[in-house]
């Protein structure tokens, strides 16, 4: 992805919140998850790591009810989202793959 386009502004995940987005690669789509926390984002390829399936129950909702932990739609494995690691589930130990960011003037950039 371009330094020029920018996944997506940040007012566009509500605080508490997430959203699902991708880009397009010669390799195929790429999925993300954005978890938005006040001013900062965690980013990470939308893919569990026990099975490669998508996390969201809908899209763009990865989170559990009370909003606190990644909740895997596909086998219920929960992660924390400041580091991804997971803490129950198939995969417990594993974590989510982070995405390395930067948000300049309110719009999130894949680096």
């Amino acid at each position: 992805m371009s330094d020029d386009q920018p996944l997506c502004r940040l007012d566009d995940i509500p605080d508490g919140g997430s959203d699902g987005f991708f880009t397009e690669t010669p390799d195929g789509r790429l999925l993300y998850m954005v978890i938005r926390r006040g001013e900062k984002a965690f980013v990470y390829k939308n893919a569990c790591p026990h099975t490669g399936m998508p996390l969201d129950f809908k899209p763009g909702r990865f989170l559990t009810k009370d909003g606190t932990l990644i909740h895997c739609s596909t086998h219920g494995a929960k992660f924390k989202i400041e580091d991804g690691v997971c803490i129950s589930g198939p995969c417990q130990g594993d974590k989510l793959r982070p995405v390395k960011t930067e948000i300049r003037r309110g719009h999130l950039y894949l680096l």
